[in-house]
């Protein structure tokens, strides 16, 4: 809970006991989660705070936003250092079809895309789908 208290301090985040439960929970996870997983997790927790606390750490890169083409967002925490930047932060995300997990690859930065003059790039997202590690060795 310490490291997630200095980086909410860091951004000037009030702590509040259900952002670290919030922080805690998508840092024990290995794969991204839909805002419904949190929900779950916290049943007993308001809807509207969640996804407040969300849409909070999205706001100060905390967590970032991944569409893995099926039609529900999902969240991962961002790495150390990471200020969500076109430039220099974007990592392929990997969407398993047998698991239906989907796992960023941080390790694989996504190449800066020259696009045309005029055109203006507010956000790139790539993702990957096959099968992944666990589910190949099954």
């Amino acid at each position: 809970m310490e490291k997630a208290e200095q980086l909410l301090k860091s951004k000037n985040i009030r702590i509040t006991a259900m952002r670290l439960l919030i922080f805690q929970f998508l840092g024990e996870k290995e794969v991204a989660v839909a805002l419904s997983d949190i929900e779950n997790a916290f049943e007993k927790s308001d809807r509207t705070t969640l996804y407040r606390t969300i849409k909070t750490f999205e706001e100060n890169d905390i967590v970032h936003q991944i569409d893995d083409g099926t039609g529900i967002i999902k969240y991962a925490l961002c790495e150390q250092g990471c200020n969500c930047e076109m430039e220099t932060d974007l990592h392929l995300h990997f969407r398993c079809n047998v698991c239906e997990k989907t796992i960023c690859l941080t390790d694989h930065k996504i190449p800066q895309i020259k696009i045309p003059d005029g055109f203006i790039a507010e956000n790139v997202n790539l993702v990957v789908k096959g099968t992944c590690n666990k589910c190949s060795c099954a």
